[in-house]
């Protein structure tokens, strides 16, 4: 029996929608931030990844809900967006000012890291036009009611970006719920994004405020302490995909406070260098857990997305097959070959999942 109630395609012009920011990623390719003369762009974020991969990997009707300054930068991101095939209907753009000093758009500058240097990311995303969106300034009785969309993805990152993105989260969640859309929410905690608006501490009361409308939660070990304040006595802080036994204990306490938790889905991962990473994920669903394969040694070219990745294949299967183990393994095999290639988002096809899922190898296709 399926896990989730998921309305019928037929019903909606929407399978998902995405909320959040949409950045214009700065890659130095191999070299590093500081040093670089040379940048090539992609766009990314965090709840947009999600809808991106739906779209462009598993072939479903995605949009995206966000705001953007008119001018070239902001319409280079909506290009973006388009080439990857995800709707740009419930774009808001708002008037540039000619010089960013009360609205812009977001700039995220990633390197990739190699060996023993980790990835780094540094993020330009203040005064931005979507964090500046606030409760009543989107029609989500529109977008829910009358459109129609199986499902809604947003997540932490755009949780903190300032004091009136909770309100506008709660707002899709409460008007989601009303007409039966399935609610997901990656916590995605960021230290970077609350260490100038309360810390650790604003981010579990913002969180936790939203817990009680997420059908779908996702998060790491660190995102369930940091955000929800979920600890467990002899929790390893370096826990691995190796040993989960801790983390299931902390899961087990998490849907107890939050029965309203359908399921809960996560990455495991042992970094052994930045591009050699052990790599699992294992969801909790219906009172069991289901795991997918570890791949040990895993090689990675950039990690950027991985777990965005990993999230919209464990919805494909979970909207697709029902089956929550064949959704952790859509989503497992999905976040794998998205680190295979540059850039935030995927490049996947959904031929090239299956084939990881059936335990194919990286033999060349002719």
């Amino acid at each position: 029996m399926a896990v989730l109630d998921i309305k019928p395609a037929k019903d909606c012009r929407f399978d998902q929608i995405s909320l959040g920011e949409i950045m214009l990623r700065f890659d130095p390719g191999e070299g590093r931030v500081h040093t670089t003369r040379t940048f090539r762009v992609w766009e990314g974020g965090g709840e947009y990844n999600v809808a991106r991969g739906l779209r462009r990997c598993f072939g479903l009707r995605t949009a995206v809900v966000t705001a953007f300054a008119d001018n070239a930068v902001g319409r280079l991101v909506e290009d973006f967006i388009l080439q990857g095939g995800v709707d740009v209907s419930f774009v808001r753009w708002v008037p540039f000012d000619g010089i960013g000093r009360t609205v812009r758009n977001g700039l995220n500058f990633t390197e990739r890291g190699f060996g023993v240097r980790g990835a780094l990311g540094v993020s330009d995303r203040g005064n931005t036009a979507v964090s500046q969106l606030k409760k009543g300034d989107i029609d989500w009785e529109e977008i829910f009611g009358k459109q129609g969309a199986r499902w809604l993805h947003t997540g932490g990152i755009f949780a903190a970006l300032s004091e009136t993105t909770p309100d506008v989260i709660e707002e899709a969640m409460i008007a989601a719920k009303k007409h039966g859309t399935i609610v997901s929410y990656d916590l995605n905690y960021r230290p970077s994004l609350w260490q100038s608006i309360g810390g650790q501490e604003k981010a579990r009361e913002v969180n936790r405020r939203l817990a009680q409308y997420v059908d779908v939660m996702l998060g790491n070990e660190e995102d369930f302490t940091a955000c929800l304040g979920f600890t467990v006595e002899g929790l390893d802080e370096n826990l691995s995909s190796l040993d989960v036994t801790n983390f299931k204990r902390m899961i087990e306490v998490a849907v107890g406070e939050f029965p309203n938790f359908k399921v809960t889905g996560t990455t495991l991962r042992t970094v052994k260098s930045a591009g050699i990473n052990d790599w699992g994920a294992i969801c909790w669903a219906g009172g069991e857990f289901y795991e997918a394969p570890l791949r040990e040694n895993l090689e990675i070219l950039d990690r950027v997305g991985g777990g965005d990745s990993f999230a919209s294949g464990l919805i494909y299967g979970l909207m697709q097959t029902g089956d929550p183990q064949q959704a952790v393994n859509y989503g497992a095999a999905h976040g794998a070959l998205a680190m295979t290639t540059p850039g935030d988002t995927t490049m996947a096809t959904l031929k090239e999942v299956e084939k990881i899922m059936a335990g194919g190898g990286a033999r060349v296709v002719r």
